[in-house]
């Protein structure tokens, strides 16, 4: 796993089965550790705000790069077999391997009615995984007391691996925050509630592979994500446009 900085956020070259293996190493160990998935969206808002940017280089474990043009971009600087490790899906090959191993999965985010669904999805694709803990926290800040009830519960459940779904950067914040407090390995996996528990259609893979997943996104949810991907794209491409000339 080697370490790369794309517009001064930490990004590593890893593929899918070395991210299994460190899993499996992590959770063995119930190790606090923190996986993120980046994208487009999660490097311009670590570019637009150095604090988001400083949680990440100083405390991501592993940034893996879940964003096509974070694996072009990866590609480019020399990783020319950098594989896509994409965060949907890495999750169900992770509650794979947890199955297989009897590892204790754990599900924060959401909304209840989701977590519903994806739970009852997930207990049907994999019928022996344990999952020990599950919890869609209000929409509003939370009380001291309540994320330290939060933290309690997770670890008295024994997660070891624990998939938190709130949103980039929400979630990212979350994980680190809790970073050596939850004794688990925490990886923020966005929009794979919604996908698994069937409530947001994913792009065909091959929509995914041109890079064009956030159209597809976005004709399904234009109203909310019209915004996020008119900003993040222009000014993504803007800082790669201006790297290139600066090179």
């Amino acid at each position: 796993m080697k370490t790369y900085y794309i517009n001064n956020m930490k990004l590593h070259s890893i593929s899918k089965n070395e991210l299994l293996e460190i899993v499996s190493k992590w959770a063995e160990k119930r190790e606090s550790r923190v996986i993120c998935f980046a994208n487009v969206h999660m490097n311009i808002e670590s570019y637009k705000n150095n604090q988001f940017q400083q949680l990440l280089n100083n405390y991501a474990d592993v940034v893996c790069p879940d964003g096509m043009p974070l694996v072009w971009w990866l590609r480019k600087n020399g990783e020319v077999y950098q594989e896509r490790v994409y965060g949907p899906e890495m999750m169900l090959e992770i509650c794979e391997l947890a199955e297989k191993k009897q590892y204790n999965i754990g599900l924060y985010g959401s909304d209840s009615d989701t977590l519903h669904s994806l739970i009852s999805k997930l207990k049907m694709k994999f019928p022996a995984l344990n999952i020990v803990y599950s919890f869609a926290p209000p929409f509003r800040e939370l009380t001291k007391e309540e994320e330290k009830n939060i933290v309690k519960n997770i670890n008295e459940s024994k997660v070891q691996i624990l998939f938190v779904a709130l949103g980039c950067p929400k979630q990212e914040k979350w994980i680190i925050k809790n970073k050596g407090r939850i004794n688990a390995v925490m990886l923020g996996v966005g929009a794979a509630f919604s996908f698994h528990a069937g409530k947001v259609k994913q792009a065909p893979q091959w929509l995914q592979r041109l890079g064009f997943e956030w159209l597809y996104r976005l004709i399904q949810e234009p109203r909310r994500l019209w915004r996020r991907y008119l900003y993040t794209n222009f000014k993504f491409i803007c800082l790669m446009l201006h790297n290139q000339i600066a090179k």
